[in-house]
């Protein structure tokens, strides 16, 4: 199998390290073989330099541009992407190892993000009134804040750069983004795209790499803004280090996402939510589901089904279009979640489906890192497994006696992500969305990822920063409001004014 080197994207063009052959680079692999199938380049700092500094030179006639010219490239961009969104899942497949049919809801979930970014011109208008003073006339703008940065996880290569990028442009901005080495090649295809809307070469540019390239756009001096999404500790250090350079920064972390299951729930569409909410993309999104919580006796009632689902899940090379799971996206990762099964057995709790002896491998696919759904029951708050985000196929089940316990174990978690609560009293419903202290809530809706023109954000050790992610809040956070008063000679009293102005 031919190897394909994954380089970077700098000011409209593909682009090797300025290291040249002696730059540094990492495999890129096919989870569910094993196989090595490209070698992305991992950028330096003056990789970096070369990216920002395109981007610099591109923003002064980008931001100048009339919003409704810069809407008209999404509008391009949005029909190429339709055009190729199954091109992009199947790049998904790939280098992710997340079904096919899973990566096409990533791609159509990030499109939804560019087609909100289309109405630009709406969503930059300022406010204005007349007379606010005798004379005076006071209205605000938005402005784009110059060249900004998007550092994305692996697990959602596509649809995480299309949270930032599409407003970002849109509103002006130039933009420099460092992908995830582990699945690089749909930037590239994306950076492609743009170019074939009619982008301007300069305003999207792509660095490969590692830490050492996000280091150096969080210090570079011309970077006004970084967004990321990834864990806790590395949100906190991108938060850190950026605000300490003197950047607006937006760090989304972690999760530990609960379902509570309410006695009276309906147990078919229950089970049904957590088993795809737990094991799609296998476990490998910020807004899975990892603990149930079930109230009351619901736990006996559910469980016998619990264990038979998971039992039965498809886990196979997502290219089946029969796939319900695929396998764990690299070695690293399938020994991390594996030692947390180990973990959890080992702490006491009723391992009652271990994934760690899923052996019905495909043809081909002998090599790859598959791991089947785990299913934990009686898990308690003091448990690495409860307290701690594994970030795959593992769903553990805490038993509470009714709603306040279910509340309070949530309100104490460190993370604040992402939680659903499934019930047919409507009286429930509202008291679990008033008290809970989590940044998006779904009832009877087990992954509550809000629409595109709401925006993405959790709360407590979750995100970090003030700002949640697309929407009308990716629009502040992309932009800079001025503030401007205006009057005209004729209306200037004469002589020198020597108190604070007020309105008279």
């Amino acid at each position: 199998m031919s190897i394909t080197n994954i380089d970077h994207y700098i000011d409209g063009h593909v682009s090797a390290n300025a290291a040249g052959a002696a730059g540094r680079s990492q495999d890129v692999t096919n989870p569910a073989t094993g196989a090595v199938t490209g070698r992305v380049a991992l950028g330096s700092a003056a990789d970096v330099d070369r990216a920002v500094a395109a981007a610099q030179a591109a923003f002064p006639a980008w931001a100048d541009a009339p919003p409704l010219k810069r809407a008209r490239v999404m509008f391009k961009f949005l029909e190429l992407l339709n055009l190729h969104k199954d091109d992009l899942a199947r790049m998904i497949t790939a280098e992710h190892g997340k079904v096919f049919t899973d990566a096409q809801g990533e791609v159509t979930r990030g499109i939804d993000i560019v087609e909100f970014a289309t109405g630009i011109p709406q969503l930059l208008k300022g406010d204005y009134t007349e007379q606010v003073s005798t004379g005076i006339d006071n209205w605000t703008m938005r402005q784009p804040l110059g060249v900004v940065a998007g550092i994305t996880p692996f697990n959602f290569p596509v649809m995480v750069p299309m949270w930032m990028f599409p407003v970002a442009i849109a509103a002006g901005n130039t933009f420099v983004l460092k992908p995830s080495p582990i699945d690089p090649s749909p930037s590239l295809f994306i950076a492609e795209l743009l170019k074939k809307a009619g982008l301007p070469d300069g305003v999207f540019n792509v660095v490969q790499g590692d830490k050492e390239a996000v280091d150096a756009l969080l210090v570079h001096p011309d970077v006004k803004a970084v967004s990321f999404v990834g864990s806790t500790p590395i949100a906190n250090y991108i938060y850190e280090t950026g605000a300490h350079h003197g950047k607006r920064v937006q760090a989304l972390g972690g999760a530990k996402n609960h379902m509570v299951v309410m006695p009276d729930a309906d147990l078919d569409q229950s089970v049904d939510a957590l088993i795809g909410a737990a094991y799609g993309s296998a476990g490998e999104r910020c807004m899975a589901i990892s603990v149930a919580v079930l109230v009351g006796d619901v736990a006996d009632k559910i469980m016998p089904a619990l264990i038979e689902r998971t039992k039965a899940l498809k886990v196979k090379n997502g290219t089946n279009l029969d796939a319900e799971m695929g396998p764990i996206v690299t070695k690293a990762a399938f020994d991390r979640i594996t030692g947390y099964i180990g973990v959890g057995e080992a702490q006491g709790a009723d391992l009652l489906v271990d994934g760690r002896r899923f052996d019905q491998k495909e043809k081909g696919c002998e090599q790859g890192y598959w791991l089947g759904g785990t299913l934990f029951d009686k898990v308690t708050p003091d448990m690495r497994i409860y307290k701690e985000e594994i970030f795959g196929p593992v769903l553990a089940c805490v038993r509470v006696k009714d709603l306040a316990e279910a509340i309070a174990l949530i309100n104490a978690h460190e993370f604040g992500n992402g939680v659903a609560c499934f019930t047919r009293d409507g009286n429930v419903a509202r008291e679990f969305s008033r008290r809970i202290q989590v940044g998006m809530v779904g009832i009877n809706v087990p992954i509550p990822v809000p629409m595109a023109w709401h925006g993405f954000g959790g709360w407590k050790k979750s995100l970090f920063g003030d700002m949640h992610a697309y929407g009308e809040e990716g629009v502040r956070f992309y932009t800079k409001q001025k503030s401007i008063m205006q009057r005209w000679p004729e209306s200037i009293s004469k002589g020198a004014e020597f108190v604070m102005p007020t309105s008279k």
